[in-house]
């Protein structure tokens, strides 16, 4: 009988051997301990190929003193190698807690290896990239239409929400969303003060500084400042809270109760920011002209008079509701993007970070694309 030994290591060794028509034994000595040494796989490999015609390979473990990790590692490259060689693989003889590790491994299967991205043809990223888009676009459509038709259950009586918890949301979104709205604002209409202070004394022209901060707070900087603050602090709120529930299957427990989503977690929200964003933009509105009014007492020796007249001579009813009608919008993309965020996050903890991080990325990229749309549209009508 044809036998085959291999020693690299003092500590672990295997020898194999024929042990019948077309079968060999792989014998294994000593203690498989990674950190005293292993047999190379290379060796192993040449040693199996030096048999003919093997159509069985089973193992002996008589012998085998310990063994860690390294030992399954071994045994599951002996199988890949039966396996590309279509020789049948007998691990009847392993030890049982062996056996119950191999089991598992094979329960899992191993994560597909994706190609490459720079080897893939430019029309098959494109064609990804268009059904990708389609399946987003899908995955939005129904959101917004659920959406839609919880409110209609709402207005109807029908939605399926606690109180308290609208409450709760209204407070947080409101009350205690105050302290950062007004520092932002408080220092975006001194910035803006102070920069038009600097071009406008060249000319003389001090006392338009309040032209410039009541007109930029209330029709702009305003609706968007408290929009951003709203997407950063309530949308990445929504969508890790919703997030935290998909992974933990609270949304699944939902469904099973017969209870939509949809009306339990995104309805409270959505009417909360809708009647917040608002009154958070006419807060946001008077602070940032306070803050004017600070630089152009301080810095102009304008008085209070004097400034404040100026101020309610450049602004009016108008200026007021556009910024008004911007925030409402604002509200509403802030809650779209953090609550659909949060639905479609993943089941892994890594996924609730990531959909909270979309959501603000998505929410000031609708906030922005939405206020340019704006811009354009008062515009044309004169506003």
């Amino acid at each position: 009988m044809l036998s085959v030994s291999v020693r690299d290591s003092e500590n672990a060794w295997f020898k194999i051997e024929e042990v019948g028509p077309q079968k060999v034994a792989v014998c294994l000595y000593g203690e498989w301990d990674i950190a005293k040494g292993l047999p190379v796989w290379r060796d192993v490999e040449q040693a199996l190929s030096s048999f003919q015609n093997i159509k069985h390979v089973c193992f002996e473990v008589d012998n085998l003193s310990m063994w860690d990790s390294s030992l399954p590692t071994f045994i599951i490259k002996c199988e890949n190698y039966c396996e590309a060689s279509k020789i049948h693989f007998d691990d009847t003889h392993l030890p049982s807690g062996l056996r119950n590790l191999l089991e598992l491994s094979r329960a899992i299967p191993e994560a597909e290896i994706e190609q490459d991205e720079k080897h893939k043809h430019f029309l098959y990223r494109l064609g990804e990239t268009c059904l990708n888009f389609f399946h987003h676009s899908v995955e939005i459509l129904t959101f917004l239409g659920l959406s839609f038709v919880s409110v209609g259950r709402f207005f109807a009586g029908r939605a399926q929400f606690r109180k308290k918890d609208f409450f709760l949301i209204l407070q947080q979104c409101g009350a205690d969303a105050l302290p950062i709205v007004t520092l932002i604002s408080f220092l975006v209409g001194f910035t803006l003060a102070f920069v038009g202070a600097v071009q406008l004394q060249a000319f003389g022209a001090d006392v338009y500084v309040a032209n410039l901060v009541g007109l930029g707070m209330v029709r702009e900087m305003g609706a968007m400042m408290a929009a951003i603050i709203m997407c950063g602090r309530s949308g990445a709120a929504f969508a890790s809270q919703i997030g935290s529930m998909k992974v933990s299957e609270e949304i699944d427990a939902l469904e099973t109760l017969g209870i939509s989503p949809i009306d339990f977690l995104v309805l409270p929200r959505m009417i909360a920011l809708f009647f917040m964003m608002p009154l958070l933009c006419l807060y946001a509105d008077f602070v940032g002209i306070f803050g004017g009014i600070t630089v152009g007492i301080g810095m102009l020796d304008l008085t209070y008079t004097q400034y404040i007249k100026q101020t309610q001579a450049a602004i009016d009813l108008a200026d007021f509701s556009t910024g008004v009608i911007k925030s409402t919008v604002f509200g509403a993309l802030v809650v779209v993007t953090g609550c659909l965020r949060g639905m479609q996050c993943g089941r892994s903890s890594a996924a609730v970070g990531v959909a909270a991080t979309s959501a603000v990325v998505s929410g000031i990229t609708a906030i922005v694309v939405a206020d340019s749309l704006f811009t354009l549209i008062f515009n044309a009508l004169g506003i």
